[in-house]
């Protein structure tokens, strides 16, 4: 039987790219790669940080995914709790009932 893997969303503003990207670039025993997008986040709890966002009425963040298995994204989500205390990111983990790699046939 194999690990069952989840997919790690973390949501974290653009201002801690490069330092997240690199923190993430570390942990090569929990995960092997991420994928990053930016985003716009919306809602009550999110903070306008610049006056163009404010004009905006949504914030610039970062959203990172990790697919993983679930014993490493809990690891991994401790492990960013200390490591970027106070940094108001958020995350979720939902379970992935499929991963794979679509690649050229073999020939």
């Amino acid at each position: 039987m194999s690990a069952q893997l989840v997919c790690l969303t973390l949501i974290a503003a653009q201002s801690l790219r490069q330092e997240l990207f690199d923190y993430l670039s570390e942990q090569g025993d929990l995960a092997s790669g991420f994928t990053a997008s930016d985003v716009a986040g919306h809602g009550p709890d999110v903070l306008l940080q610049t006056s163009a966002e404010q004009v905006k009425g949504h914030a610039n963040e970062l959203m990172v995914r990790l697919i993983l298995r679930t014993q490493d994204a809990a690891q991994l989500v401790e492990r960013l709790k200390t490591a970027f205390v106070g940094s108001k990111i958020v995350y979720w983990i939902m379970p992935v009932s499929e991963f794979g790699v679509i690649d050229l046939p073999n020939g």
